[in-house]
């Protein structure tokens, strides 16, 4: 089965703040390391007061950053940037006590700078850059140098090449690991805003169609009432009714006369514009049983085969948008299938699935790659491929969904998903 899309907005902020909360939990732990390792078996003394509060001031502002992601919605971009300039205040202070400019760990702003060109905008990056710059010329300025004991003075070069050979490897490896995850957090952000734009033109596509249905329905009325009346004048010819065959097909005649007046009058009502009709009170399982009843003496069809497993009725809204879309569904699969159509209403849970198969010859790989696109159809008329269209669109609406595919053994399988709620009566009587 493929599912119709129904992308949502990846939100990409949230994503990289925690992304950013688990490095900066990791400098946490690398500073505590590194400090016990100098500070210790390599016996460097190191101000530990200064560069202990450093760390306790990241751990403050992981827990802070924590807290506005679980409690706020709104400003995340702000709290995310000025995290990252403490990040910055913070390195800036330990480097100061550990030898400024000469300690090889400062090419660590260069990591800062990267981050925040990920996932910043243009203007707060570029005080990323400025913050870095800024720092990088406080710490020319009288540094507290790092005191060597006497076993190690004479390889302080050796010990500045080994630290820029560690900084160079962590800032690798920092960077794959977390800033390829940034990149795949602002592509989905992407593709979700692409969809969003999709979904734009969609709806207001749908939009200048319901202005051209309506219109049409308008423009529709006047020869159908000239038809309704030509029909019953002809009827009413005593000539005529002693025709038994051409009386039956003015019969005929006059269904379809009525049938289209009633699609007339359901486009108006689903563009709002019925004349003093409220919506109609009805229960599932009439809605679905009036559906099939009109469409199998609209068609004649006596190969539809309709299966009820809904389970315990409940009282609804009937909507005139998901009738109509619900018999374009049944009328594509009459067309392809006229031998045999089945439709299957299951209750699960607190939604309806919905199930409508044909034995046709089942959907183009391409049609199901682009399910609920318009004008994508087997059948060559114009203006094709809007059914499908229409039934994603309206389930959308609804919260609904559409899956499409098909079976092994030939034919086609279209499942509508609906939660109850979205039609249900008021206070959702049972009946």
């Amino acid at each position: 089965m493929i599912a119709a899309p129904a992308p949502q907005v990846t939100d990409a902020v949230r994503r990289n703040m925690a992304l950013l909360i688990q490095l900066r939990w990791l400098a946490v732990g690398g500073q505590l390391f590194t400090i016990l390792l100098v500070d210790g078996p390599m016996g460097i003394p190191l101000p530990l007061a200064p560069l202990l509060l450093a760390i306790a001031l990241l751990v403050f502002i992981n827990l802070v950053t924590l807290y506005i992601l679980r409690r706020h919605e709104a400003g995340l971009e702000y709290a995310l940037f000025t995290a990252l300039m403490f990040d910055i205040a913070a390195l800036t202070w330990q480097l100061h006590f550990t030898g400024g400019l000469a300690n090889p760990f400062a090419a660590l702003f260069l990591l800062q700078v990267v981050i925040g060109a990920m996932v910043l905008r243009a203007a707060a990056s570029w005080a990323m850059v400025a913050a870095s710059l800024g720092a990088l010329a406080v710490l020319a300025i009288d540094p507290v140098p790092l005191t060597l004991p006497p076993h190690l003075q004479d390889e302080e070069f050796s010990l500045y090449l080994q630290g820029s050979f560690v900084c160079f490897g962590l800032i690798a490896v920092l960077l794959v690991a977390f800033v390829t995850r940034i990149a795949r957090n602002l592509r989905d952000r992407d593709s979700a805003l692409a969809a969003i734009r999709q979904r734009a033109a969609e709806e207001d596509h749908i939009v200048r169609m319901g202005l051209l249905a309506s219109g049409a329905a308008h423009e529709l009325g006047t020869p159908l009432a000239t038809l309704s009346v030509l029909v019953n004048d002809f009827r009413a010819m005593p000539e005529l009714k002693a025709v038994a065959d051409l009386s039956a097909d003015l019969d005929d005649m006059q269904a379809a006369v009525q049938r289209c007046k009633t699609i007339v009058s359901g486009i108006l009502m689903s563009a709002g514009e019925a004349r003093g009709e409220a919506p109609e009170r009805t229960t599932m399982r009439a809605f679905l049983g009036d559906i099939v009843d009109e469409w199998r003496e609209a068609r004649g069809l006596t190969t539809l085969d309709y299966i009820d497993r809904f389970g315990a009725d409940i009282a609804i809204v009937s909507d005139p948008a998901l009738r109509q879309v619900i018999g374009n569904v049944i009328d594509n699969a009459v067309d392809v299938s006229p031998e045999w159509v089945g439709v299957r209403a299951v209750r699960q849970g607190e939604t309806l699935e919905l199930t409508v198969t044909d034995r046709g010859p089942g959907f183009p790989q391409e049609i199901l790659d682009g399910l609920g696109r318009p004008y994508r159809s087997t059948k060559g008329r114009p203006g094709g491929g809007l059914g499908l269209f229409l039934l994603v669109n309206v389930m959308r609406k609804l919260g609904g969904e559409v899956r499409a595919g098909n079976h092994a053994a030939g034919g086609a399988q279209v499942t509508i998903s609906l939660p109850l709620d979205a039609i249900a009566y008021p206070a959702g009587d049972r009946t």
